[in-house]
Order: C-alpha cells, then sequence, then structure tokens
C-alpha cells in the first residue's frame, strides 16, 4: 500500500455548503485583509484600527472584526475602565493568516508596476473599439 499518496481535506472551500468558503470570505474580503494585515502589527484599539484601515467605515470595521473574532483569528478584550477600553489582536491562528496575506499583498505591491501597465493596454483596447 502507498502511504504516500494524500488524504482528501476534510473540507472543500469550492463546496457551497463548506463552513471554510464563509471563513475564506472573512479573510479575503477587502475589510478582513486588511485588518487582519493592521493587527499582525500588534494590538489596537477600534479607533486606531479605523484610523490605520484608511476608508473603512465603523460599521463595517465593526462586522469585520465580529466574524474573524467568531473564526478565532481575532481575540476582543474588553477593559473593565470608564469609558470601556477595547483592544484587538490576533490570535496564533490570525498570526498565520496574516503572514499568508502580507506575503500577497508584499507581492501584489511589488507587481503594481506590470499591473498598471496591463490596465493602461487594456483601456487602451477598449476605447480603440468603441
Amino acid at each position: 500500500m502507498d502511504t504516500t499518496e494524500e488524504q482528501p481535506l476534510p473540507y472543500d472551500v469550492f463546496a457551497k455548503a463548506c463552513p471554510s468558503r464563509g471563513t475564506l470570505e472573512h479573510v479575503t474580503g477587502r475589510w478582513g485583509a486588511l485588518t487582519l494585515g493592521a493587527l499582525q502589527e500588534g494590538s489596537l484599539r477600534f479607533n486606531e484600527l479605523r484610523r490605520r484601515v484608511d476608508g473603512v467605515s465603523e460599521k463595517m470595521l465593526s462586522q469585520t472584526l465580529q466574524g474573524l473574532e467568531r473564526d478565532g483569528l481575532v481575540h476582543r478584550e474588553a477593559q473593565p475602565t470608564n469609558p470601556p477600553r477595547v483592544d484587538y489582536e490576533l490570535t496564533p491562528l490570525g498570526h498565520e493568516v496574516a503572514e499568508r496575506l502580507l506575503e500577497l499583498i508584499r507581492f501584489v505591491e511589488g507587481r503594481m508596476d506590470s499591473v498598471l501597465a496591463a490596465r493602461a493596454r487594456y483601456d487602451e483596447t477598449r476605447t480603440a473599439r468603441r
């Protein structure tokens, strides 16, 4: 018997009902990826995080944090002070995910000259067809 054969994964993100799909959406959505990347830098309060993730609304950041917390990627720490202080930080799993996301982010940032050139060629072609 060949023991090197890979076993199928118990989850399949391509299957509509697979719970991993929701987590992938939380992680790779615009605000999820940026939130995880920002928290990789360290613990942040809500408003600090909102300033760091430029353009996110309070409502979207709150929803994003709740989804990431539910998935076990973000830890929310409420301090019993007046006014209340709430800090957000990555869990160990969140750090692993954020590291991989930041690799992708750095890759994309490093290739933006090629992307912008491709966009310009595409736009020129589209304009010429009209």
